[in-house]
């Protein structure tokens, strides 16, 4: 079963990774054939509703299989080593869904494509949001994130320990900087459409809800530990001046 396991969870990666790299050029209207701002267009009430269900369904799943009372009725089904990369594929599999069957909303709300300077930085914040988030995801434990960690432990016949609380670069400035690298990538275009801005709007929503939930739960399962964190640590907009440490746990 471990074997199983462990070509199971690399399977669930490789979608994922496929997935996300897809979604850079997807909100980036760059490298693929399917983007935030082409394709079918359709009645705007009829194509709005597509857009906000899929952006909804993708919150809901996002955020209910991250709780941890679902997971703990869910690992009575699904085995524990893979319960994160079921979660992983899940997620990956929304994310190929919105990015096939998004509606495109081309009306532009500012363009500064034509400017070498305005659109230079914009384009430069975009893959900074990524590069951010991508590395902010090493600073905990990529592999431990995605599902990796916890099927190699498995195939080597051990139990994945409990998560631990860390201190590691970017998390000692915000507390959710792969959620930052987000938002950065999001709102950075030269090109500002009305679906692109429908979309950037939605899933900060998402985003602010998601780190609350977060929070609560991390806050319940650490108690003063995670409190004296949240009250040093600015949750994503980063400060010049910190003096002390700071720390973040490596958990969903």
């Amino acid at each position: 079963m471990g074997l199983i396991a462990a070509i199971y969870g690399v399977i669930c990666y490789v979608i994922f990774l496929g997935s996300f790299l897809y979604a850079v050029g997807f909100v980036g209207d760059v490298f693929v054939p399917k983007t935030i701002d082409s394709g079918q267009t359709g009645a705007p009430a009829e194509a709005l509703l597509i857009d906000l269900l899929l952006l909804g369904a993708f919150a809901i799943q996002h955020s209910v299989m991250a709780r941890p009372g679902f997971k703990a009725v869910w690992t009575k089904v699904v085995p524990r080593s893979i319960e994160r990369s079921t979660y992983v594929l899940f997620s990956s599999l929304l994310l190929i869904l919105i990015c096939w069957q998004w509606r495109p909303f081309p009306s532009p709300i500012w363009d500064v494509s034509a400017s070498r300077v305005f659109g230079g930085l914009l384009t430069a914040l975009f893959w900074l949001g990524w590069m951010i988030l991508l590395l902010s995801t090493f600073m905990i434990n990529h592999f431990d994130l995605f599902g990796l960690r916890q099927v190699y432990l498995r195939l080597r016949g051990r139990e994945s320990p409990p998560p631990q609380f860390v201190q590691n670069a970017l998390y000692k400035v915000v507390r959710h900087p792969i959620m930052l690298g987000f938002l950065i990538a999001f709102w950075s275009t030269p090109r500002m459409t009305l679906g692109h801005l429908i979309f950037s709007v939605m899933t900060t929503g998402y985003i602010l809800v998601g780190i609350a939930l977060e929070e609560r739960d991390l806050a319940a399962a650490l108690g003063d530990q995670y409190r004296a964190y949240r009250a040093r640590v600015p949750m994503l907009i980063p400060t010049v001046f910190r003096r002390r440490r700071t720390g973040k746990v490596i958990a969903r």
